[in-house]
């Protein structure tokens, strides 16, 4: 029987369907702070579309908590940031490029400064005022607006690119392909756009000379996560099904902090948190992250995600909590004035109650493999921010090191893609092909969407979630593969289907349709981050397996997968 899952959906070829077509320099998907700085860099070359499947702002970006980790301090030192991101990555870190990444880091805060964004400074005003998060050996965390850096930075760049020229963001349209010609899996097979569907404007193709892929977020395939509804691994879908390689996406970061009240959406308690002195205590009220790490509450996010799933089965217990009540509530309100406020929405005061948290899905360490200049294994495509493995988080994420990463790498990206415009000069000439789009009609039972995708997050917290092992990954493989059989299949462009209401979590106006592929791209990342956590039969960073509970030397590498015209290939 066919794997679902390799069969390309939409071909570029000869066909007898035209669809209205855009042609621009330099094409970006994603709205978060790396496509936006990727854009910013490349419009300084030719004509730059910034392609968002939802409204501007709506990114994981902007619900980030944690500020920027960066080497400002004169008393701390690029080389202790280097050695800290390293101990975190578990041995699959590339340490040239956390070298050149790192590096960077301190002048692209200094060029944020320059052009105006405001960063939290000492009382006096002397200084930046940095945090401590978990797995750094020093203060470097700089922050603004308290704990809202992901929106004070996502707004700060936004308003920027809006007044870039030439540079255009269209909203609210959805990419349902990258194009490839020839097609995708062959021999030469270079990415030249996308396909794309707008709820008032239909079916469109953006033809693009260089096309940056910067929409990464993979949070919603588990049941419970910090990520916004959007992040449903759209990206990383796009690049497999394209033929690009794709490296390390067993690697998922799991969030030990995230606020727990039943029948609520997880919102997330930052880092941060823990940074200014919080102390994690079981349901008896015993704070016990001493004894699973000698750095207590400060370990790296994936011990301390282990430590509170094994107190809460000690406990008998779905939660433990942060005690900030000693940091007192004014202070705490001054520092952390969103987390303040949330709390406050379900009558928990900081000052007087404990906070009740749970871990939660937050940050996918692979992702695109790419170079260090955002080239991806597939000509014509780049990419850069959480959609791409750049090598710097190796197997675990170090706190903070995300949204520096998407400034460098996406300011990278777009020099890179620019510099080719340069060297080649301008094609004004629009594609002679057209998009054949049409999928044979299904003959399979229509299952709901809503079920499917509800079932799905469910499995994959239990299965392939923070704890795992051999038999469950290899269900989990097994139920995917048969979803994909009654979902891989259908079409849905159609009317009927673009008019259906919207039930399932995270719908959006644009009707069933989106939803539908959104569903397809997360059976099709769950399937492939299930097939490699059960490849790979050892534990190392964030991966835990239960039946391979030892780090194992031959596994220092990273794992890539890619999709041929009808096979999975993983070296």
């Amino acid at each position: 029987m066919s794997n679902p899952y390799l069969q390309r959906r939409y071909l570029v070829s000869f066909a007898s369907r035209q669809l209205p077509h855009i042609f621009t320099d330099i094409l970006v998907l994603g709205g978060g702070a790396a496509g936006l700085r990727a854009a910013m860099e490349s419009a300084r070359y030719g004509r730059v579309i910034l392609l968002t499947k939802d409204r501007p702002l709506e990114s994981n970006t902007y619900y980030a908590q944690g500020g920027l980790a960066a080497v400002v301090d004169p008393g701390d030192s690029v080389d202790r940031h280097i050695a800290d991101t390293l101990a975190t990555g578990g041995g699959l870190s590339d340490e040239p490029v956390v070298r050149r990444c790192l590096t960077a880091v301190p002048e692209h805060i200094r060029q944020l400064r320059d052009w105006g964004m405001r960063f939290d400074a000492n009382d006096d005003g002397s200084a930046l005022r940095l945090g401590r998060e978990g797995g750094h050996s020093a203060a470097r965390i700089v922050h603004a607006n308290g704990d809202a850096t992901g929106r004070a930075l996502e707004e700060f760049l936004l308003a920027r690119a809006r007044a870039t020229e030439p540079l255009k963001i269209f909203d609210e349209c959805f990419a349902l392909d990258l194009l490839t010609d020839p097609p995708a899996g062959g021999p030469g097979a270079t990415c030249v756009g996308v396909l794309t569907d707008h709820p008032r404007f239909g079916m469109q193709i953006l033809r693009a000379r260089k096309t940056i892929l910067a929409a990464g977020g993979a949070g919603m395939l588990w049941r419970e996560t910090s990520n916004p509804p959007g992040a449903t691994a759209d990206g990383i879908a796009m690049a497999f099904r394209a033929g690009a390689g794709l490296a390390d996406l067993e690697m998922m970061q799991f969030h030990p902090t995230t606020l727990y009240v039943a029948g609520s959406t997880r919102s997330l308690i930052s880092e941060a948190v823990r940074g200014e002195g919080a102390y994690l205590l079981d349901r008896d009220g015993v704070r016990f992250m001493q004894d699973y790490h000698e750095m207590g509450e400060l370990a790296p996010r994936d011990v301390v995600s282990r430590a509170i799933l094994d107190r809460m089965v000690q406990t008998g217990s779905n939660k433990v909590f942060l005690d900030v009540r000693h940091l007192g509530a004014e202070r705490f309100a001054e520092r952390f004035p969103s987390i303040d406020q949330q709390c406050r929405v379900f009558d928990i005061d900081p000052g007087v109650d404990l906070i009740p948290v749970h871990p939660a899905a937050h940050y996918m360490v692979g992702g695109v493999k790419v170079e260090f200049n955002g080239q991806t294994t597939l000509p014509g495509l780049l990419a850069c921010g959480e959609a791409a493995c750049t090598g710097l988080h190796g197997a675990n994420r170090l706190a903070s090191n995300s949204l520096t990463e998407a400034l460098v790498f996406g300011q990278q990206a777009g020099e890179t893609a620019g510099r080719a415009l340069a060297q080649n000069g301008l094609d004004e000439s629009p594609t002679t092909r057209h998009i054949d789009w049409t999928v044979q009609r299904s003959d399979r039972t229509e299952l709901d969407l809503n079920d499917i995708r509800n079932s799905l997050r469910s499995m994959m917290w239990r299965n392939v979630g923070i704890l795992r092992d051999g038999p469950r990954l290899a269900e989990s493989i097994e139920i995917i593969q048969f979803w994909g059989r009654y979902i891989m299949d259908k079409e849905f462009s159609s009317p009927a289907w673009r008019h259906r209401p919207v039930d399932v979590l995270g719908g959006s106006a644009a009707g069933a349709g989106r939803d539908g592929w959104e569903t397809q791209n997360m059976l099709t990342v769950a399937w492939l981050v299930a097939e490699l956590a059960l490849r790979r039969t050892e534990t190392r960073g964030v991966h835990f397996r239960q039946d391979f509970p030892d780090t194992d030397p031959v596994w220092a590498r990273h794992q890539v997968v890619r999709r041929t015209e009808h096979q999975l290939v993983v070296e």
